[in-house]
């Protein structure tokens, strides 16, 4: 087995990923950043609205703000950090480092848009591609800077901790520490286990254990469930974020529609033209996205419609091309022209609020393991998340989480033994079982744990994924690794681990909706 040994390792090569590297790599320490995909698979790299730099001499606003589509749950230390610490991470890395090309009014300034929860405008943006324009930028950078050593194609399997991973056996009574990870190289079909002083989980989100979502491939919560089984406190996962406007045509792929566009004075409606958000929220069109999400869902499960609109009639053409060229793009091929015709959209999983829980550091409760971004949980998002605070977190989350393991690298001993060499089965699994299963995953979490919940669909979600879980442990066993079969272990586990959390917190509060049993 080979062995790699590096100072930090970095799962997921997203934005909060490859921040972490790029902090880390200045202040002198090795880095191995491992993806899965090429470096622009990442959902950063799909965020359309924009980014948060709110330069403000009242940022209590935003505070506000973030409690407010929270539903007051959000912690306060966290939103914080974030207003505190956001503009200097904005303008350190974006502006002054990647000179990102956000757009600028006619004066040169930048920018500002607003977005749904949003009392203001306070939202930098590079049409509607923002995400694209940070990642592609910052990729590049990492792979200029010496010190990262950028993997692709290789996919985590588990976490190596002193109490299972250790071939000195006097380790198990150590503290709960993690000393890196075993992962699948994809091109070679080879285990190669990654010592470790520092492990950082940031393999993003877990829409993909949904049936729609607007996640990449393969999001499943992995970082979700290795934490999980090496004794990591997870904290949240019942909080779930449905996007509500997914383009909706029959035959295409979900595709967001950014909030930005209600943010410009584009409506939701009916079918038959009504504005049906105007009655639920003193927003409107413009509430909190776990509002508009149930508002449509409830909706078109009463009327029996398949799908609302998106009203752009106040916006120019001239101006729907210029400020929003991708989606207008994205809607032709789909045979919608979006400067005369309405958008047809649906809801779809999009952002998980929970996850692996951390201090504002980005510290776990195992020694030596980190988690930032979307798979981390410092209580930022509360029960819902205000748009735009994204990737603002990934910024913030990886430069404090950097900053706190560069002192730490400096400062401290660490042990790094030898790790047990890995037996992997001969046997191959069965592409079409593999398949089969991950999509019966999705519709289970879609019908019975989405955007509307009641305790018998949970009991019944929770049947369903306990035998599925039996059957893929039982062949994962006996087959060697594949990235479809670690996706689909990890994916099982995460999928019973939101169903849990939603089964144990019987108050409906933001992304998380009970509704009473139907009879009792």
């Amino acid at each position: 087995m080979r062995i790699i040994h590096t100072d930090c390792l970095v799962l997921g090569a997203g934005l909060a990923g490859s921040a972490y590297a790029w902090h880390a790599s200045r202040a002198g320490f090795k880095v191995e950043l491992l993806s899965l995909g090429e470096p622009l698979r990442a959902n950063s790299d799909w965020a359309q609205g924009g980014i948060i730099y709110d330069t403000s001499h009242d940022p209590i606003r935003l505070a506000q703000d973030i409690l407010a589509a929270s539903d007051g749950t959000a912690n306060a230390e966290a939103i914080d950090q974030l207003v505190r610490e956001g503009p200097a991470a904005v303008k350190e890395l974006l502006l002054d480092e990647l000179h990102v090309e956000f757009d600028r009014d006619a004066a040169g300034s930048l920018d500002l848009a607003r977005e749904g929860g949003h009392t203001e405008r306070r939202i930098i943006h590079a049409k509607d591609a923002t995400g694209h324009a940070i990642l592609a930028a910052l990729a590049r950078k990492v792979d200029t800077t010496g010190g990262i050593v950028r993997r692709s194609g290789f996919s985590a399997i588990d976490l190596a901790t002193l109490s299972h991973s250790s071939s000195e056996a006097r380790d198990r009574y150590e503290a709960l520490t993690c000393f890196g990870c075993y992962a699948l190289d994809t091109a070679t079909g080879e285990v190669v286990a990654f010592v470790a002083k520092k492990t950082v989980l940031a393999t993003g989100g877990l829409g993909g254990i949904f049936l729609h979502t607007t996640n990449q491939p393969g999001s499943v919560g992995h970082g979700v469930a290795m934490a999980y089984r090496v004794g990591a406190r997870l904290m949240d996962l019942e909080y779930v974020q449905f996007h509500p406007t997914v383009l909706s045509l029959p035959g295409a792929a979900p595709f967001l529609i950014t909030e930005a566009l209600r943010g410009e004075g584009a409506v939701l409606v009916d079918a038959a033209g009504r504005r049906f958000m105007d009655g639920v929220h003193p927003l409107g069109s413009l509430a909190p996205r776990d509002i508009v999400s149930r508002a449509i869902k409830q909706h078109l499960a009463t009327t029996g419609e398949a799908c609302v609109f998106l009203d752009l009639s106040v916006l120019k053409p001239e101006f729907i091309r210029e400020r929003f060229p991708g989606i207008y793009l994205r809607c032709l091929e789909g045979g919608v022209d979006i400067t005369r015709e309405r958008i047809p959209v649906v809801p779809a999983a999009h952002f998980s609020c929970g996850g692996v829980h951390t201090d504002l550091q980005g510290r776990t409760n195992v020694l030596h393991l980190n988690a930032i971004g979307e798979t981390a949980c410092t209580g930022l998002h509360g029960a819902n998340r205000l748009a735009s605070t994204s990737l603002l977190e990934c910024l913030v989350g990886a430069r404090a989480a950097a900053g706190a393991d560069v002192a730490e690298l400096h400062a401290g001993q660490f042990h790094q033994p030898e790790p047990k060499p890995w037996a992997s089965p001969a046997k191959s699994a069965d592409p079409m079982l593999v398949s089969q299963d991950l999509n019966q995953i999705r519709t289970t979490m879609w019908n019975y744990a989405g955007i509307l919940r009641s305790p018998r669909r949970l009991a019944r979600a929770r049947r369903i994924l306990l035998e599925l879980r039996e059957d893929i442990q039982a062949f994962y066993r006996d087959c060697r690794p594949t990235a479809e079969l670690i996706e689909l272990r990890n994916a099982v586990q995460t999928a019973l681990l939101v169903v849990h959390a939603a089964a144990l917190n019987p108050v409906s509060k933001g992304c998380h909706f009970v509704a009473k049993d139907e009879g009792t």
